[in-house]
């Protein structure tokens, strides 16, 4: 059966999809729950407004009123910006039941990326994925974003995976779940925040078109999984791994003193993280979302004009 009743995707979004034109799907979590009011909504807004100089069509993705959005309407994007609402937080595995009973929630990178594969659109951006928690050897906390990336054929754009977490753990199961990591310029993989981890990547990819093509080739191959891009965050808003490594250390020993568990843990994090930095890790957050929004539909474009690339 079908599971395309489910979907509500804007007349614009649609369009795009239909003649094969660029669109780049952006999750949602970032708005409802990753950034401070006013913060939020500007973000998701200058998000889509770089999609849109760069030649694609932004699909913000959202649920509300038992249908999966793609493309949310400014009215949706407001409402899940407003602190006063009562936005739940749905990973992949939270579809089913938010859609039965109505209520409006965020995507994760999880989320957005079967919905945006369900829509028909291959590239999402987003700022950083979710990976192997600190301690997971303990807690089995690892984020539902690497299974999906193994299960969904959907490009992702990030700046690596979100610096809070472990960060060698999480390449190595990258690695065992067969998703390979990109490296768009660089040759190491960016820290969130900090431009490098000390961890070398084993492929690289200088241009956009070599992007696409790297995405194409990949599609291709039967059975293949998801694919993971990243870029370092913009220089100008790049900080020291040293000075990260000491908010993160106190953000998550205050994280477990006040019994922070589960999926609550990474925004606890990183709200603090934005406090003891004194607003510069909230600047670089905004920075690195936008243009990694800005890369992803550049990398669309050169994808929807090669012919080969788009029977992928």
């Amino acid at each position: 059966m079908s599971a395309s009743h489910l979907l509500w995707i804007s007349e614009e979004v649609a369009a795009a999809i239909s003649a094969g034109r660029a669109v780049v799907a952006l999750e949602s979590s970032l708005i409802a729950q990753g950034l401070p009011a006013p913060h939020n909504l500007e973000t998701a807004l200058a998000a889509e407004q770089a999609v849109r100089e760069e030649g694609a069509v932004p699909a913000t993705t959202a649920i509300d009123d038992g249908r999966l959005h793609v493309g949310a309407a400014p009215e949706l994007l407001e409402r899940l910006a407003d602190p006063e609402s009562r936005v739940a937080k749905a990973a992949s595995r939270d579809l089913g039941a938010l859609l039965a009973v109505g209520l409006l929630a965020s995507t994760t990178v999880s989320a957005a990326m079967r919905i945006a594969a369900m829509a028909g659109i291959r590239i999402l951006a987003t700022g950083g994925i979710g990976g192997v928690h600190r301690g997971a050897s303990m807690t089995f906390d690892i984020s539902s974003d690497i299974d999906e990336l193994a299960a969904t054929r959907v490009a992702v754009v990030c700046s690596g995976a979100k610096s809070i977490l472990d960060l060698p753990a999480t390449m190595e199961l990258l690695e065992t779940r067969r998703i390979p990591v990109v490296g768009l310029g660089v040759d190491e993989l960016p820290a969130f925040y900090s431009t490098t981890s000390g961890l070398r990547l084993t492929h690289r990819a200088d241009t956009p078109a070599q992007a696409a093509s790297v995405i194409g080739q990949h599609l291709a191959i039967d059975g293949s999984s998801g694919i993971l891009f990243v870029q370092p965050p913009p220089a100008d808003l790049a900080i020291p791994a040293d000075e990260v490594a000491a908010w993160i250390e106190s953000a998550t020993t205050e994280a477990a003193s006040a019994g922070v568990r589960g999926g609550a843990v990474t925004p606890f994090v990183l709200g603090r993280i934005a406090e003891l930095s004194g607003g510069r890790a909230l600047r670089t957050n905004i920075g690195l979302i936008v243009g990694n929004a800005r890369m992803a539909a550049r990398i669309a474009v050169a994808l929807a004009s090669n012919p080969s690339h788009r029977a992928a």
